[in-house]
């Protein structure tokens, strides 16, 4: 869909009121929104394709440092030029959530506390909170709370209803 030429920029955009913006014809928006979009696809290709040309050049010498260090992740410094080069590698821990559950029983059988050792997180989802019989429904209540979070509007052509 064609937008109108007369569509402002993201310059413009940014350099406009809100107010100013917000009272613009339905198509400008469109078409700015259009604008944004696009603009944001652009801006994450090239930030994968930078961040990848980081690693093509720094990933070897990094990883040469951690090994120095005797380390396999975290952060190690370089000197490029007049630059320091940073380079992290988080490390990233998952547990099997069953062998630690049977862990924590085999902790509290031998008389101790497992949460001094275990992080205990407990959440309902809300697809099962929804199955619910009422009357537990009510009993879960006081647990829960309920947030929002941002408005997203999107404009779309087509019919207006």
């Amino acid at each position: 869909m064609p937008f109108p030429e007369n569509t402002p920029s993201v310059n413009d955009m940014l350099n406009m009121p809100t107010g100013e913006l917000a009272q613009m014809p339905v198509e400008l928006l469109a078409g700015l929104q259009a604008e944004l979009a696009h603009a944001a696809k652009q801006l994450k290709s090239a930030t994968v394709r930078f961040n990848t040309a980081l690693e093509v050049r720094y990933a070897a010498r990094a990883a040469e440092a951690r090994h120095a260090c005797g380390k396999d992740t975290g952060t190690v410094r370089l000197a490029d030029g007049d630059y320091t080069v940073v380079a992290d590698l988080p490390k990233r821990v998952d547990w099997d959530q069953e062998k630690l559950a049977q862990i924590a029983r085999n902790i509290a059988d031998s008389g101790e506390d497992p949460s001094e050792f275990i992080d205990t997180t407990l959440k309902v989802s809300e697809r099962k909170y929804g199955a619910l019989p009422e009357a537990w429904r009510k009993g879960f209540e006081p647990a829960r709370t309920v947030k929002v979070g941002t408005l997203k509007v999107t404009l779309e052509a087509g019919d207006a209803a």
